[in-house]
């Protein structure tokens, strides 16, 4: 059965800071709008800020619904999957911001990722989400999958980007500047990096 707890500690911290892999889902408001699900891995990539409030970095990509649909509504889910050890299933509903890279919010932010170099992944990102409800359920169905290691894929391909190329990238792609369904996605000119 499922439990619902106040805050993200103890146990449920511990949890998802160690799954090597999450996954988020958001929504536009409208009826007929492209729900987006994505898996975010990428090991020191994600963090509990405190009891209520966590992060990841969002990295370059071929789109950027997530950030579209947090730009309209906010509302976001995500969730971990036990698949080594007990079954458990963990969600943590709630509101999310895309702090951009011309924040006055992202350097202390970024420094919450100690263990990423954000210059080789095109970090565009820090979505910080605050929890409105915390669930954890049985992952009964949820299959034991080992986890070998990290991709270095991503890091090698945006490692030899600059802000400038970065932003022609993100320029030429259908679904950056702009969602699926048309919402303003990640605003462009890229900001450049302080980091």
């Amino acid at each position: 059965m499922g439990k619902t707890y106040e805050r993200i500690d103890g146990h449920l911290r511990t949890f998802i800071e160690s799954q090597p892999m999450f996954f988020t889902a958001t929504a536009p408001l409208a009826g007929d709008g492209t729900v987006n699900l994505s898996p975010k891995g990428l090991t020191g990539s994600f963090a509990v800020l405190d009891e209520r409030t966590v992060a990841y970095l969002d990295f370059a990509g071929s789109n950027a619904e997530t950030i579209a649909h947090l730009r309209e509504n906010g509302r976001i889910t995500l969730m971990w999957c036990a698949f080594q050890g007990p079954p458990n299933i963990m969600r943590v509903h709630g509101r999310g911001e895309p702090v951009f890279r011309d924040d006055p919010r992202f350097t202390a932010l970024l420094e919450r990722f100690p263990d990423i170099d954000p210059s080789r992944h095109g970090l565009r990102a820090v979505i910080v989400v605050t929890a409105e409800l915390v669930r954890d359920t049985c992952g009964y169905g949820v299959p034991f999958l080992s986890y070998d290691e990290d991709r270095d894929l991503h890091g090698k391909r945006f490692a030899r980007e600059d802000d400038a190329s970065l932003d022609a990238y993100f320029r030429k792609k259908e679904h950056i500047g702009q969602s699926l369904d048309g919402l303003p996605g990640l605003p462009l000119p890229l900001p450049p990096a302080n980091f």
